[in-house]
């Protein structure tokens, strides 16, 4: 299936992965995206779910995938679409994304595949987000407290 210009919305699945910082604040990690869409921006690992995967399966293949980690989720945080559109209006993204929160099991940090780098923040550390980024992020935050 296409991911520019579809012919249906795709699945995709996001990973706030929660963890304690070295002063004991929750911190999440975000990575700078290496492809299309929002290639450059920060933003969480994630990407498309595959054919006969399971949710919880392409999250913690696409966060290993791109991050190096060992993740498992915890929960649902939020489900939504993101849908682009170029200037003629014609849908040129469009997928239905279900966040969830995460926790780290396993590996080490070390960004490949679609991630450019990585980097732990905190709640207090998310400017040039999407707001829609900044309000799952500060869901989860809440939720793993």
């Amino acid at each position: 299936m296409k991911r520019e210009y579809p012919d249906a919305p795709i699945a995709g699945v996001g990973a706030v992965i929660v963890r304690d910082g070295p002063d004991g604040e929750k911190q999440v990690l975000l990575i700078r995206r290496g492809q299309e869409p929002l290639k450059g921006e920060w933003s969480l690992p994630g990407g498309a779910v595959e054919l006969g995967e399971t949710l919880e399966a392409a999250i913690c293949r696409e966060v290993l995938e791109e991050t190096g980690l060992v993740v498992e989720t915890v929960d649902v945080v939020q489900a939504f679409d993101r849908i682009s559109r170029d200037a003629e209006g014609r849908v040129r993204y469009h997928y239905v994304l279900i966040d969830f929160l995460c926790r780290v099991v396993g590996g080490s940090l070390a960004c490949a595949s679609d991630a450019l780098e990585g980097r732990w923040v905190t709640g207090n550390e998310l400017e040039g987000l999407t707001p829609l980024t900044v309000e799952v992020i500060r869901k989860a935050l809440g939720m793993a407290s």
